[in-house]
């Protein structure tokens, strides 16, 4: 089995809809593919309805936390979205994107960047606005050459120059919400080290304490050593690792099934979930 648990489509910032999405996830021989856009669940409906025969969907998402300072995400896996806890922590990242990403604009302009909000809002479409919308704005204006080269301190990375803080939700508190919504808790790329500061391994055996049930480890952000690292420390603090591509369609160059998860390590997720349960295609359209 290819098993690809982390990946985002328009509802959210990716390029695909979530009916392209799917499309995609087969056609690349993927068996297994979760849709986990940021802080939202709306991609679900359209992904079910489009589902081709022979690949399942993991419904979940990816949530924004913030620990001591540092940003990090917390992908939940197979969680009620109904749940009404969880829901309102969802929408209150949600409703706090907006005024943050009209901060970053106007940051910006101050820069002498020519960047405008409408520009922003088009790219978004009909996804949550965020970073990765304005990065793209800064690539289409020429000021970066990639999304990817948005994300340093001279532009939105976190205490760069056009950086704004939003509500991100404590790390600890994800674990509890998704828990009670009968999810699973994995936390995503915790070595980034491209994207700022990583939480310290400390931080995440007090997590591993608290209930989280994985740590994302094979993952494009990772090098070699990072991967072995992680590898280690999820033996040694009794957590699954995950693999996955991050997939965002045009906007970032990983591709889909770049990095997968093992099906052992799959099968204990969806024995863990008690929420919801993964969908099975029926030869959508």
């Amino acid at each position: 089995m290819r098993i690809d648990l982390h990946t985002h489509s328009t509802a959210s910032d990716g390029t695909d809809t979530p009916a392209e999405l799917v499309r995609r996830a087969a056609a690349a021989g993927l068996d297994v593919v979760g849709l986990t856009d940021h802080d939202t669940t709306r991609g679900y409906a359209e992904a079910i309805a489009a589902l081709p025969a022979g690949l399942t969907l993991v419904t979940g998402a990816e949530l924004s936390c913030r620990v001591d300072g540092i940003s990090m995400h917390m992908l939940a896996y197979l969680f009620d979205p109904e749940e009404p806890a969880l829901l309102a922590e969802r929408e209150l990242v949600r409703d706090d994107r907006v005024p943050r990403a009209r901060g970053m604009v106007a940051k910006l302009n101050a820069l002498d960047v020519p960047v405008t909000w409408e520009q922003v809002l088009r790219i978004a479409g009909d996804g949550s606005v965020g970073r990765p919308h304005v990065a793209s704005a800064l690539v289409e204006l020429g000021v970066v050459p990639t999304v990817g080269d948005a994300f340093t301190e001279d532009w939105l990375a976190d205490g760069g120059r056009a950086y704004v803080a939003k509500h991100e939700t404590d790390p600890f508190e994800a674990i509890r919400l998704i828990k009670a919504a009968g999810g699973v808790a994995v936390f995503a790329h915790p070595a980034a080290s491209k994207r700022g500061r990583t939480v310290p391994d400390a931080a995440i055996a007090k997590m591993a304490a608290a209930g989280l049930d994985g740590i994302e480890v094979d993952h494009m952000d990772h090098d070699p050593d990072a991967r072995a690292r992680l590898r280690g420390l999820a033996k040694e603090l009794g957590l699954l690792a995950t693999g996955s591509s991050d997939y965002h369609g045009s906007r970032k160059t990983c591709v889909l099934g770049e990095y997968t998860t093992d099906p052992e390590v799959y099968g204990e997720i969806t024995r863990r979930a008690t929420g919801a349960f993964p969908v099975p295609g029926a030869g959508g359209n």
